[in-house]
């Protein structure tokens, strides 16, 4: 294949809003699926927070009509995992199932993050089904429910806090007898009369009954016994991995792997590479926040073929 104007790897709602802006400013980008085309909401139910639809829409469909959106504009779509990236001189070369070679002028990266999970049985088939790693997409659908967090850091606490606005009650489960969060946020969950404690102890299975979760099973570390906490709904909550690895640190992250960015646009500490979505937010993790970088990074794209685009990216001044 010759060489491409802009390839975009990752087909979440940023990677496919960056490919509806970019092929609809002529730049027909190659899009790399990646391998879960569609992202994270392909593993969701309802979303009812996305501008547009007010009596909801289900997950896969979003992702989809985002996909012929932008395939109608001309994007091409390649099915396939972005397995290395070769970035210290243009043109650009990406490598695709370890075998497939292509090379580009510019480059998006919407390769997302991926929530961490318990490894649990039961817990795969659950999710999306009362499994969830996102209170703030999930939530609406436990009110007055009783439902478990499993964490003990920030984001845990967090999540937890968020929930009693729609739950009963809510538990947060750790496996340890001390919390990793922050002295104020703990303080936070504790002052929640809806919140209760299960401290020290190890989820083991999630227990379904008729694809209905029906609880969580743990192993108190003290005791050395089994029980089930009764719930209809499990959130995990113990932090998120950004699929990074391939880049082997040609671009410049945090010390969690989440790519840093410029704050007045989307560009990265290689000129001409571009990130959005999960991959460089590791605050808002909302399907809206990620299509708007994906908008942005598109826009910065067009403008660096342009040859108009400033790039300046320094870590110094980055988020």
């Amino acid at each position: 294949m010759g060489e491409h104007k802009v390839i975009i790897l990752g087909t979440g709602p940023a990677g496919l809003t960056a490919a509806i802006y970019a092929a609809r400013a002529n730049l027909n980008p190659l899009v790399v699926e990646g391998n879960e085309p569609g992202g994270q909401l392909t593993l969701t139910t309802e979303i009812e927070n996305f501008p547009g639809f007010p009596d909801a829409i289900m997950g896969p469909e979003l992702m989809d009509n985002m996909r012929k959106q932008a395939e109608r504009f001309g994007a091409e779509f390649i099915f396939g995992l972005a397995t290395a990236v070769d970035l210290h001189e243009r043109p650009f070369r990406v490598t695709v199932n370890e075998t497939d070679e292509f090379s580009t002028q510019s480059l998006i990266i919407s390769t997302g993050a991926s929530a961490k999970m318990l490894g649990i049985p039961g817990e795969s088939e659950a999710l999306g089904h009362g499994v969830s790693t996102c209170a703030t997409c999930d939530g609406f659908f436990f009110r007055d429910k009783k439902i478990v967090v499993v964490g003990g850091g920030d984001s845990a606490m967090e999540e937890a806090t968020f929930l009693t606005k729609f739950a009963s009650e809510v538990t947060i489960i750790h496996r340890r007898d001390t919390l990793r969060a922050s002295k104020v946020m703990q303080e936070r969950a504790r002052d929640n009369p809806k919140i209760k404690w299960l401290m020290n102890v190890t989820p083991v299975a999630v227990k379904s009954e008729n694809n209905q979760v029906k609880g969580l099973e743990v192993h108190d570390n003290d005791t050395q016994k089994t029980r089930l906490v009764e719930a209809e709904g499990i959130f995990v909550a113990i932090g998120h991995n950004p699929n990074t690895a391939f880049l082997k640190a040609q671009v410049e992250t945090d010390k969690v792997g989440y790519i840093i960015c410029s704050p007045h646009n989307t560009a990265t500490s290689v000129e001409g590479v571009f990130a959005c979505g999960d991959v460089m937010d590791s605050h808002y993790r909302q399907a809206i926040t990620a299509a708007g970088t994906g908008c942005r990074a598109a826009m910065d794209v067009e403008k660096y073929l342009e040859g108009s685009f400033v790039h300046d990216w320094s870590l110094s001044g980055s988020h």
